[in-house]
């Protein structure tokens, strides 16, 4: 497949709306939190397949070393992606390359450049020291990058790079957890990239408290939006979830209530 082109598969709802659902699978969440966080090769190739089968279009992870922790060396990147594409082929997915996994920004960059095997995609934080250069260089080896910002200055940054017509799409991730306050840091950043004449693809993505809800305000302002055990360990009733698969399903089940909702409203 090739990675420029490599576009969201979205999938229909059982209302018949069609939205791209990205399965979030790991992140930092450990084994203590949940039995089911996939952290080997293997085991996050498993996760992302079970979750496309329940109506994924996309998949994010955070590559994992040999002990488990986060990591963007590059065998443990070829390890993962390799597995991964192995399991979904046809489908985007990406890895993180968030700063706290390395705490130095010039050592991240180095370790990013001697990647030799590329996902189709790789998360840049614009609010961290460096995203700027390492979503060239990702641009340069021809991954897309997906531009996460959860704050106004955030966003501020993404625009002033100069990178927002090469980005693929944008993750909006504000990290308020009542819902008054998330959405109106939406609000200003949506606001931001309308003045700016944006028109990338939006991802809206919540955590814990604002995961579920962000789905319904996705469905019903078209965007895309993200759900994995990075989010949420737990399903819209409080109860332990099983794994990836049984969130996407979740959200599929509950976008296409929202977005039915919406046309009937």
């Amino acid at each position: 497949m090739n990675r420029a082109a490599a576009r969201f598969t979205s999938r229909r709802t059982p209302s018949g709306v069609y939205m791209m659902i990205e399965v979030s699978l790991n992140g930092g969440r450990t084994r203590a939190e949940h039995p089911h966080v996939p952290c080997s090769a293997q085991e996050m190739a498993t996760a992302a397949k079970e979750a496309v089968a329940a109506g994924a279009g996309a998949a994010h992870f955070h590559v994992r070393a040999a002990d488990g922790r986060e990591s963007v060396d590059a065998d443990d990147v070829a390890r993962a992606v390799s597995a991964v594409r192995a399991a979904i082929p046809g489908i985007p997915f990406g890895v993180s390359t968030g700063l706290w996994m390395v705490r130095d920004a010039r050592e991240r960059h180095d370790k990013v450049a001697a990647w030799k095997t590329f996902p189709d995609f790789a998360s840049v934080n614009f609010n961290e020291e460096g995203g700027v250069a390492l979503a060239e260089l990702l641009l340069a080896k021809g991954m897309g990058v997906e531009a996460g910002m959860g704050s106004v200055p955030a966003t501020e940054k993404f625009l002033e790079s100069g990178l927002a017509a090469r980005c693929r799409w944008v993750l909006l991730e504000p990290e308020q957890q009542e819902m008054d306050a998330a959405l109106e840091v939406v609000g200003k950043i949506e606001a931001l990239l309308q003045r700016a004449r944006i028109a990338l693809p939006i991802i809206l993505h919540g955590l814990n408290r604002t995961a579920w809800e962000f789905i319904e305000v996705a469905a019903k302002r078209g965007y895309a939006t993200r759900i994995g055990l990075e989010d949420i360990l737990t399903l819209p009733d409080g109860s332990p979830a099983k794994g990836n698969g049984e969130l996407v399903a979740e959200a599929v089940q509950r976008a296409g209530r929202a977005a039915a909702t919406n046309r009937g409203a």
